[in-house]
């Protein structure tokens, strides 16, 4: 369905729509809470280690990512279950290449963190 409003009034509303979003994630999913208790977790950790600004930056990007795609994910499985609760091979593999996607997202995080801190303080 396409916005009808123009300027700052669509800008606001798409504010608004992303704010229910973040509200209904936040309520609904676990993974989404327990993935936004690590991004706060490691940007205190990022920004209370002496870090350059572009190491500091790094960090919190490849937490922000894990965040991404759990939203992503949480999409998808969304979607999947609208259109049907029952098994399907096509909705097991697109709820699975999901998964897979928060688990790159991850791999990502831990090898940015490790690169980061291993040339910082090893």
């Amino acid at each position: 369905m396409k916005s009808r409003e123009k300027g700052l009034k669509r800008i606001f509303k798409a504010f608004v729509y992303s704010l229910s979003g973040f509200t209904a994630a936040f309520k609904d999913e676990a993974a989404f809470r327990q993935d936004l208790f690590v991004f706060v977790v490691g940007t205190v950790a990022a920004c209370a280690l002496d870090l350059s600004l572009i190491e500091r930056v790094s960090l919190i990007s490849a937490l922000l990512l894990i965040l991404l795609a759990e939203l992503i994910n949480t999409a998808i499985e969304a979607v999947i279950d609208r259109i049907s609760d029952e098994p399907h091979a096509l909705s097991k593999k697109a709820k699975d290449i999901g998964s897979l996607l928060v688990l790159v997202s991850f791999i990502n995080a831990i090898l940015w963190w490790g690169a980061v801190l291993w040339l910082r303080f090893i």
